[in-house]
């Protein structure tokens, strides 16, 4: 879990609004006025001449909340997931193409995910078979990113498209993976800031994939709903702690270069692309709890409180690595988790992490089943991820509080532009 900060959130759009009709009047409303709102209703019952009926123009509807109305947009130069701020709801899903689906299947099987992606994230409901669950729901930042993993290109045909950058992650010393949850042909993340939206797009793409694939794993994660607290800030994980405070932002200069791909750095399919790694985190939460706040924060390396740095300052504060106490002791240990992904220490390793906590319940012998599903993106992962974790596995203070269960390793294709689906490039080029 490196030590780095989150992206600043995008300003919520208006949300997309459907035309319906008053039938009491025929004027034009809005069915996410009728439908999509706090407590209201698009028309109102009243009395006249003692009769109850329709009155005889609609009452202004109560809007949605500004959770609601926030909106990505689909078609861009890159995929929406990537550099949106944390939502509050997330689903990750693994498939695998079935026996006989290749290249055409898939191609049509993007075109449809791409097409239900689109109308999702405006709001509005799937191209078919839609099952009403986000029916009162603004699009509440909804997106959806598809990735493919190093089995789809073999049964595609496209060995040859297969880049380099999506070889297999080397074997960590930490690793405890569980394979049946790795991996995968294609890969879906979705996140949202509303429940009920996030699983409505999980059910339409699984529904979407009919034939053509099957789920292979699906995780769950949340983070901190918008408005939790009184002004945007890191978010904490499942340990207590801010966790992404040196996080790459947009605004930086070299944000592009490491964190999405080039014409000149990798096939021309992955422009403007990025490399997920996906990564199951179990917290093993007894043990950390056991500790004091004292000895948790000697093992990140920053104050739980507000993120600060040991060596002083506020959470934004350069640490000052060699600053040491009356004892000639390093404030911050030379195995403390912040001090160890520096990227600084890793030459210059950078990645943009966007992960979501989980929680499955509770073992029977009381143990909590919760952590980190980690996501983090970079143009190269042997140059972001890889070194990073090596290092990590060398003598990260934190180590031992925590499992690596699961992994993936997904070629996450650049935005798709108008009239484009996501991978036309590659699967028609």
């Amino acid at each position: 879990m490196p030590d780095q900060s989150l992206p600043e959130a995008r300003t919520p759009e208006s949300a997309v609004r459907e035309p319906a009709v008053d039938p009491g009047t025929g004027r034009g409303v809005s069915r996410r006025a009728l439908l999509g709102t706090a407590g209201a209703t698009g028309l109102v019952l009243g009395a006249t001449g003692g009769a109850v009926g329709y009155a005889a123009a609609p009452a202004r509807a109560t809007p949605l909340t500004s959770v609601g109305t926030g909106r990505a947009v689909f078609h861009g130069k890159h995929q929406p997931g990537i550099t949106e701020g944390l939502q509050a709801r997330g689903h990750l899903v693994a498939f695998d193409l079935t026996p006989g689906a290749g290249r055409k299947e898939a191609a049509a099987l993007l075109r449809r995910w791409s097409a239900t992606a689109e109308r999702l994230m405006a709001g509005e409901a799937a191209p078919h078979d839609d099952t009403d669950v986000a029916r009162d729901a603004g699009p509440s930042s909804l997106t959806v990113t598809f990735g493919f993993g190093y089995g789809f290109f073999g049964r595609t045909g496209l060995e040859k498209q297969r880049p380099a950058a999506l070889d297999p992650l080397p074997a960590f010393s930490s690793d405890h993976l569980d394979r049946t949850r790795s991996d995968g042909d294609l890969w879906v993340q979705i996140g949202a800031d509303d429940a009920l939206v996030a699983f409505h797009a999980l059910r339409a793409i699984q529904k979407d994939a009919g034939s053509a694939a099957r789920v292979r794993w699906q995780m769950n994660g949340f983070n901190r709903s918008p408005g939790a607290t009184a002004h945007p800030m890191t978010a904490r994980n499942l340990m207590g702690q801010l966790d992404g405070t040196r996080n790459p932002r947009p605004a930086d200069a070299d944000f592009d270069r490491r964190i999405f791909v080039s014409s000149a750095t990798g096939p021309a399919w992955m422009a403007n692309g990025s490399y997920a790694v996906v990564r199951r985190i179990r917290m093993l939460l007894d043990d950390w709890e056991a500790l004091s706040r004292t000895a948790q924060e000697q093992v990140i390396g920053r104050r739980k409180a507000d993120g600060a740095p040991l060596s002083g300052g506020d959470e934004t504060t350069e640490m000052d690595l060699e600053k040491t106490d009356a004892k000639g002791e390093y404030l911050v240990p030379v195995n403390a988790h912040a001090r160890i992904t520096r990227p600084d220490r890793n030459g210059g390793a950078a990645m943009l992490r966007r992960p979501f906590s989980y929680h499955d319940g509770i073992d029977a012998d009381g143990t909590p089943d919760a952590g980190l599903l980690f996501v983090c993106w970079q143009a190269d992962p042997l140059r972001g991820f890889v070194p990073v974790q090596r290092k990590l596995d060398r003598g990260d203070a934190l180590s031992q509080y925590i499992r690596h269960e699961a992994s993936g390793l997904f070629a996450v294709p650049g935005g798709a532009a108008e009239g484009e689906y996501v991978g036309q490039r590659l699967l028609e080029g």
